[in-house]
């Protein structure tokens, strides 16, 4: 039996749960690993969506054990969330014998490393991201107070550690694989970090598959008949830069006087549009829709083109946009800025759309909407090529087969 544990701080009834681990793990599953699968949900989410994951799980015999996410207070929640953990998986490993730990991101890897130390598991680092940087850049820790200080020291050496003592890492991106090299940590090798972007399954994100007479009533339903649709879609969160978004918008309604900015999102509409007003665009331009992700292609087709600005840091270099895959997936041009892990480059490798050098209001105010370079059938077919479903699984086999094949 390939027994495998895998540990995410993330819940399975989040967007990113249901995008970015069940579909890899229903594709190993498939190739004959049995998977137990600690994660951490949402109170508010976990109620609704449970459900749909449960079925999921039993169908391809995945073992699920949800646990409550405390998100109150500070630190101390997120301590008490981690030996939760560790208990979890120690009481399944005593009865599962797991030879494989896979840890998404770093609060899991100190429990994957616990069981690699103490019971000699096998342990994968899926790093996601330079997590610790992510964390004070994004402004969540303020390290002028000497506990987030402490917090932020202890991770990075943890990172490290992790780095070091795993027997394989998983890199988003090819920037970020170059830059943990240049660490020249012990036992860190390039043949060591394998590179996964955030992957798409292309069965649901192909615009073959959309049905007209669905788009048609999608037009009519929010008013975008004969509109020039620029569209978003995910979370907009921290790194998500939604007033220079909004800046660009506003430079597009003068090139294009129907243009409608429609954001599929589960943010709240409040935010979007007091961000609007506040920058002068009509309320009436700006359309707000929350989505199941299985409904997220059918809106991404609605689109003329698509805008993601991230702010440029440290820690993005390791970090992979998911709906860029599923933006060119659905053969949609998209303008995002450059300096963001792999995003630039794989715009331009494929002719995807626009790559902005920076999102400055100047940069924000001259760009062109013609897409010169835009090649509809390049981008999808770069979408396969280099953000398919069916890739990212045979990455993560190739790692699991090396260890428990």
């Amino acid at each position: 039996m390939k027994n495998v544990l895998y540990l995410s701080y993330d819940g399975m009834t989040d967007p990113l749960g249901q995008s970015q681990v069940l579909p890899y793990l229903i594709g190993l599953s498939k190739k004959g690993f049995r998977f137990t699968l600690i994660s951490f949900e949402k109170p508010d989410r976990y109620e609704p969506e449970k459900g749909k994951i449960e079925v999921l799980c039993i169908e391809h015999n995945i073992l699920w054990k949800p646990l409550v996410y405390t998100k109150n207070p500070p630190v101390l929640s997120t301590i008490l969330d981690i030996r939760k953990m560790r208990k979890t998986a120690f009481e399944l490993h005593s009865e599962k014998h797991f030879q494989l730990v896979h840890c998404r991101s770093y609060i899991s890897a100190l429990v994957g490393l616990k069981l690699k130390r103490e019971k000699g598991v096998r342990m994968l680092f899926d790093i996601r991201g330079f997590w610790a940087d992510e964390r004070v850049e994004g402004k969540i820790w303020n390290l002028g107070n000497p506990l987030f200080r402490i917090i932020y020291s202890y991770f990075k050496k943890k990172e490290r550690t992790y780095l070091e003592e795993s027997d394989a890492i998983v890199s988003l991106t090819e920037v970020g694989k170059r830059e943990i090299v240049s660490w020249k940590l012990n036992t860190v090798t390039p043949e060591k970090i394998q590179v996964i972007p955030c992957c798409v399954d292309l069965n649901l994100f192909d615009p073959q598959k959309i049905d007209s007479d669905l788009l048609h009533q999608k037009k009519l339903e929010y008013h975008l008949k004969d509109k020039f649709v620029v569209g978003y879609v995910g979370s907009i969160g921290t790194w998500y830069q939604l007033r220079e978004m909004l800046l660009a918008f506003k430079h597009i309604t003068h090139l294009k006087r129907n243009a409608v900015f429609l954001f599929v999102t589960k943010e709240s509409p409040s935010i979007i549009q007091t961000e609007a007003k506040e920058l002068g665009i009509d309320p009436e331009v700006i359309r707000v829709v929350s989505v199941q992700h299985q409904k997220v292609p059918c809106f991404i087709a609605l689109f003329d083109c698509s805008i993601f600005f991230i702010r440029p840091s440290f820690s993005k270099k390791a970090s992979s946009p998911t709906k860029q895959g599923e933006i060119m997936a659905m053969g949609v041009p998209l303008i995002c800025n450059a300096g963001v892990g792999d995003t630039d480059e794989i715009v331009q490798r494929y002719n995807a759309g626009l790559v902005l050098k920076d999102t400055s209001e100047a940069s924000l105010s001259y760009f062109s909407l013609d897409f010169p370079d835009f090649d509809r059938e390049k981008a999808i077919s770069g979408a396969k090529e280099y953000f398919s479903l069916e890739k990212g699984v045979a990455g993560y086999f190739s790692l699991y087969d090396r260890f428990i094949g």
